[in-house]
């Protein structure tokens, strides 16, 4: 069977394309993170495979399951994904219309791990310095590793900025052993 990523490219591109040429970038983005969390749900994943629904049947559930007002055209995305059994892929097609998105506006995703919870300020000034030194919009991903001991990790892409105590205790024990 082929990849989820695999499968998931042509329905992320194709909605990309289409909420590109509408302006509707955003209110796309969140309905299919909505779409997405519906999906990913381990109630509605069981349903998906272990019940006989007919499409009709597993359309009407997942739509009900759905907060908020979706549009006809993610309705239809939702129908025509039923149809061609694709509706798991949902979380990687919202994965891959994000970095479309991103793209198109010039955002990067930046994991932000921290030692403590950042206060506002604080994250407000990591997130400028990191937009300056990257040249793009910066969309920070903040989670805690009390491992760090202090400090900062960040990665953007597959670049690493370790400023954290626990990278600088490692790369000094690096050193001295390879002295």
């Amino acid at each position: 069977m082929a990849e989820t990523a695999t499968l998931a490219r042509p329905y992320a591109e194709a909605v990309f394309r289409l909420a590109d040429a509408g302006g509707t970038l955003s209110p796309w983005s969140g309905a299919l993170r909505t779409l997405a969390q519906v999906a990913a749900h381990p109630d509605m994943q069981e349903c998906m495979s272990k019940f006989d629904l007919t499409a009709v049947q597993l359309q009407e559930l997942f739509l009900s399951l759905c907060p908020g007002d979706l549009t006809a055209e993610a309705k239809n995305f939702v129908h025509l994904l039923i149809e061609y059994d694709r509706l798991e892929l949902l979380p990687e097609i919202f994965a891959q219309f994000e970095t479309l998105k991103n793209e198109r506006e010039g955002v990067v995703d930046a994991q932000i791990i921290t030692a403590f919870a950042l206060e506002g300020e604080q994250l407000a000034s990591l997130v400028t310095d990191l937009e300056q030194r990257f040249k793009r919009k910066i969309n920070p991903q903040v989670s805690i590793d009390i491992g760090l001991i202090g400090g900062v990790r960040v990665v953007v892409g597959d670049e690493v900025i370790d400023g954290s105590v626990r990278g600088k205790l490692n790369a000094m024990a690096a050193g001295l052993l390879a002295s």
